[in-house]
Order: C-alpha cells, then structure tokens, then sequence
C-alpha cells in the first residue's frame, strides 16, 4: 500500500475530531486576537509574504514613512520581514515614547552593524540598555564630553577654522567645493580631538573613508536583522564583504594609534583630571590597567575602541551635515544671510578671528542652526528603540520587545507644530513662545533625540557648527558660481544612515577685509 493509499484510510477516522480541536483554537485565537479599549490595533498598511513593508520604503526611508503615516496615522505598525515596527510620526506620539514611557522604550534591539561595526554594541548609541550602558554613558558625560572637557577643546577649533579660512583665501575668489572643506574641517578637529593628530597625516584619509563605509552600509536593511535564512542575499550583495573590510580597516587604524598612545604614555601626575588632552589619552587612564580602574570606570580594549568610533561617526555626522545644510540654505535666502553676516560683523568688530564665546551671543545664528537641524536633522530616522515592557502611546499598546522608530525628520516637517513647515525661517526660533533648545526638552524639535537615550555630544557639535559657521560669514561674502541661480541648486538628500545633500556645495568666498 501506497503512503498516500494509507493515508487516505486513516485520516476519516480522525477527521471529525480534528475539525472540532481546529475549530476550538482558531476561534480562542481570534476572540484573544481581538482589539479591545486597552489594545486597539495600530493601523498597518498591507504588507507581502516574507518582505513585510520593505518593499514600500524608498531609497529615502524616511520620507517614505512620512507618506505612509498621511494615511495610517502618526502611530503605525510597519512590518521589515516578519518583525514588527512602531513607527512614530508626531510630536504628541515621540512625548509618550520619550517623556512619558522613557523608561519602557529605552532598550536597542540586536543589529548586525552594532555587531559587526560597533564590537559586539560595546558603544554609547547602540549597547543594551543595562549596567554596562549606564557605565559607559557616565564615562562620556564625565570625562570626554562634560562642558569643561568641550571647552578645553577650544583652542583647537579656533585653529582649524582658521586654517580654513586660510584655505578659501588662497582660492583667490575662485568656485571653492565647501562640502569637501567642511568635511575636512570637521575630520581634522575630530583627529586633533580624539587622537591628538593634525592634518592629512592625522587618520583623515583613513576615518573619512570609514566614515562613508559605515554611512553606505548603515542606510541598508540587512537581510539577516529580518530573516536569518535570508543572510546569504546579504553576501551576494556584497554587505558583508563591505561590513568585514570597514570593521578591519577601522581595527587596525585605531589598535596603532592606542598603540601609540601607549608607548608614549605621560597621563598621570596630579594636574591629572585637569590636564587637556586627547580622548584617546582619557580613555586609557580608565582602562583596566589605568589609574581610575578603582572607582568602577575600567574600560576594555574593545570598549574603548567602540567609544572613539561612536565619538567619530556622531560628531563627524552631525557636525558635517550641519554645516552644509546650512550654508546651503543661506545661499538661497540671501536677507538670512545678509542678517546672520550682520549680527556676527556686530559682535567680532575689528578682531582678527571669531571667538567661541562670542558666538554665544548670537542670537540668529542660533537660529539659523535650530531652523536647519529642524528642516535637516543629522539622524533623520532615531536610533531604533526596543521596549523592555509594555506601554502605551497614543491608546494602542506596544508590548515588550517592540522595535520603536521615531521619525525625526518628519516632526520637524509636521504643519500640526510648524507654520508654513516646509519654508526655511529661523524668525520662528525668535518669535516663538517656547525656548526650544538642543536637548529636546520639547519633542517638536528633537534632531539629537530625546529622553535617557538622547546624544550626549549635543555641547560639542553645536559649538563646533557654530563657530564654523560664524567664521565663514564673518571672513566672506559668498555666491553661487557665475551662471548657476539659486532656483537651480540641487537640494536632493542622498540615502544613508544620515541625512546628506546628493549634490557637493559648490560657492564662491569673496574675503572681507576687517
């Protein structure tokens, strides 16, 4: 007898009873299924087989998800593969996942780029939430990015801006590729900060070309993150050959500058706490041989490798794409520009050069910076969050475990928070009734995220931006290239982890003599 013969001859005699068991758990399944007021089901587009929603995010996730939450909502359940994702497109929403349920959304979820990249998430930004997080947060916070050790950097992005300015001098009034400049403005002052190296020789080449690596592999949805079985597409594509190379490279690069550091070694004495000096040299002396091991701030090799990457990655991101959105939108907003020229002109006067502490007292230039980061936010999509319990936002209950993503970019661009939000204003940062400032005290305005989670270099990067920008209005008047109009700039964004320009700012720097 066949198997299929036999079959046939066994299943009548147990059909009836399994029609009956079936019937009993589908109906248990759907009655536990059903929405109720504590558990509304969180509106979700349709999704395929096996892709989930992938298939209906652009090459810009961020604006994709912006379209999809004007038809299901600023609360939605996106699937990537078989995992669910709360997307969260409103202010209201972000105050609930931030303020409100801070405690409940402060975990990550597990990544291949945390893995691979960032040692196993031994960083700031994408470690578990747990002793080791808070450990590692409260070493940032204290000893490398504290508002004394920020300030002690002074004197460093003095000297960088200046020899930027040096640089666009000496192209006598010539079309100058400011989007390259800055960048490399910004990887010099990171070198001399992390590592205590200057120029070319410094690691420029080397971090600038992790730095796109990283960018390039960080904006991509892994395959395995979703479907395991699915981790070869990840191979074919070449994901993981870019991912292995950028983690070696980067290993290498930063295993010979602590190297360095070592055989060098003069940390110590009893100016210890006070002496200014680099990030690496800090971390070393809270290494597990170092002199702070005591007090429970060790660090491990991989650690403190982890942490000069995120200090890297957040500061050049941040900082850089700053910077260019904002020149950017100056040169099509020339009464912006001629108001920002003019405050800065006010407050320098005859000196040589722009001072930090000046740029304090620049009111526009503030916010001319708040307006970029609101329409431009360096992270357009927040870090992933992972629930570590049940909570509720907005009604609909998220239970644990749930990846949350909030979606920066489109808070800064919702018209139920901003008027006329599409529009580049900074009057509205001056005008406005609430004092937004950097920390996202109020969630309409959270480019460096919000709650326990936030970024804690928040202090360097605005001071840096600020002090780069102050410098580049106060030494030049800048223009397009003859025969380019402002109405032809290409204001694209380009797919990535951050949110870049697709197209180089190309300008031109005609000096001021003062």
């Amino acid at each position: 007898m066949s198997l299929i013969s036999h079959a046939a001859t066994f299943l009548p005699q147990f059909s009836s009873s399994w029609i009956l068991a079936a019937f009993v758990l589908l109906s248990a399944f759907f009655y536990l299924r059903r929405p109720t007021k504590s558990s509304i089901r969180i509106p979700s587009p349709p999704r395929l087989p096996i892709i989930g929603n992938l298939h209906q995010l652009g090459h810009l996730a961020h604006s994709s998800m912006r379209t999809l939450a004007a038809e299901h909502g600023p609360v939605m359940l996106l699937y990537f593969g078989p995992i669910p994702n709360v997307v969260v497109s409103s202010a209201a929403a972000a105050q609930e996942v931030f303020k409100t349920n801070d405690q409940a959304f402060c975990g990550r979820p597990d990544t291949t780029l945390a893995d691979r990249i960032f040692y196993g998430a031994r960083d700031v930004a994408l470690s578990k939430y747990g002793e080791y997080w808070r450990r590692v947060r409260r070493i940032c916070v204290t000893h490398l990015l504290s508002a004394k050790r920020v300030h002690s950097f002074r004197s460093i992005r003095e000297k960088e801006a200046a020899r930027l300015v040096a640089t666009i001098r000496s192209a006598s009034s010539r079309p100058v590729n400011v989007t390259e400049l800055i960048a490399a403005f910004t990887c010099d002052v990171l070198c001399r900060v992390l590592f205590g190296k200057q120029g070319e020789g410094g690691g420029r080449k080397e971090l600038s070309l992790h730095n796109d690596v990283v960018e390039a592999v960080g904006g991509a949805f892994p395959m395995r993150d979703f479907s395991p079985w699915l981790a070869w597409v990840d191979w074919l594509s070449g994901w993981d050959a870019r991912v292995r190379k950028a983690s070696r490279d980067f290993d290498a690069f930063v295993e010979k500058i602590l190297k360095e550091h070592e055989s060098n070694r003069i940390i110590g004495g009893d100016d210890h706490d006070d002496r200014r000096t680099d990030m690496v040299g800090v971390l070393l002396s809270l290494s597990a041989d170092g002199s702070d091991a005591a007090d429970g701030t060790s660090l491990s090799r991989e650690s403190i490798k982890a942490v000069l990457l995120d200090m890297f990655a957040a500061g050049m991101e941040t900082t850089n794409t700053t910077i260019d959105w904002a020149m950017s939108e100056i040169i099509r907003h020339p009464k912006v520009m001629a108001k920002a020229q003019k405050e800065i002109r006010e407050i320098v006067g005859a000196k040589e050069e722009v001072e930090e502490e000046m740029v304090q007292g620049m009111p526009y230039l503030k916010a001319v910076i708040k307006e970029t980061l609101r329409l431009h936010p360096p992270a357009p999509i927040l870090f992933p969050r992972e629930s570590i319990e049940d909570a509720q936002v907005l009604g609909y209950h998220i239970p644990k475990g749930t990846r949350m993503i909030v979606n920066a970019w489109a808070i800064g661009k919702d018209p139920a928070s901003w008027e006329n939000a599409e529009e580049f204003r900074p009057e509205r940062f001056l005008n406005n009734s609430k004092n937004f400032d950097f920390r996202g005290l109020d969630c309409e305005f959270i480019p460096f995220g919000s709650g326990r989670r936030g970024c804690p270099g928040v202090d360097f990067a605005t001071v840096t931006t600020g002090l780069a920008l102050a410098t580049l209005l106060y030494h030049f008047d800048w223009e397009l290239p003859e025969g380019v109009k402002k109405e032809d700039m290409d204001m694209s964004e380009s797919p990535g982890f951050s949110l870049k320009r697709k197209s180089k700012l190309i300008l031109v720097g005609k000096p001021i003599d003062h």
